[in-house]
């Protein structure tokens, strides 16, 4: 009999070390392949040269990545804790389309009963997004921004065919901007939402590495 081939491995980015340990912090149990969680470093650049860096060792080559962390909102009446599912990833160099959305919602939903989850375009930014600026983005049709995703997405796919998706906790709404982006007080939620998500991240993992019809 023929030895079955190792699972793919799950590539999870985040920026922050808060972000890192509350996955770390969520435990491990149940994914499909070996799991690494990156933390890239904050903003577009480091999360390039990061995920580039990851991808080139031989043994990540395949991986499937999820760009993950807190975001800020931008539509009114979202609030911190909530969960942002990216249909798409958009920077300046281009769109990134995410796979299984209609399936991280579902798990999301089941692994955090009672979290609003909204879905619709993720958009990058440099810096961090405030005021006039935030209404301004939301008028192009997205919903949320951060400084990470779109390039994590877009360096991945560009190293190789892979599924990408990118799941966001709300740390910063409309309602609700936190003063700078480390004060975590008024994020305390998010941080427990995010310590929730690796659940329905390995179920991504796992529709993932199914043959496509």
């Amino acid at each position: 009999m023929s030895a079955q081939p190792a699972p793919a491995p799950l590539l999870i980015a985040c920026a922050l070390g808060i972000e890192q340990f509350a996955l770390r912090a969520g435990g491990r149990g149940g994914a499909d392949g070996p799991v690494t969680v990156l933390r890239t470093g904050m903003g577009p650049v480091a999360a390039e040269r990061a995920v580039t860096r990851v991808l080139a060792d031989p043994a990540l080559r395949d991986a499937a990545v999820l760009a993950t962390g807190f975001c800020a909102g931008l539509t009114p009446g979202m609030h911190p804790g909530d969960l942002v599912v990216a249909e798409e990833t958009r920077g300046p160099r281009g769109t990134t389309p995410c796979v299984g959305t209609g399936l991280l919602v579902e798990e999301l939903a089941r692994a955090l009963p009672g979290r609003t989850v909204h879905t619709g375009p993720l958009t990058g930014s440099d810096h961090v997004v405030r005021g006039p600026e935030r209404s301004a983005l939301r008028a192009t049709g997205a919903i949320a921004v951060d400084m990470e995703s779109a390039v994590t997405l877009l360096s991945a796919v560009r190293v190789g065919e892979r599924p990408v998706a990118a799941v966001r906790v709300v740390v910063d709404a409309p309602e609700h901007e936190l003063v700078r982006i480390g004060t975590v007080r008024g994020g305390i939620s998010a941080f427990r939402v995010l310590r929730s998500v690796l659940p329905a991240f390995f179920e991504w993992h796992r529709s993932s590495l199914l043959p496509r019809r």
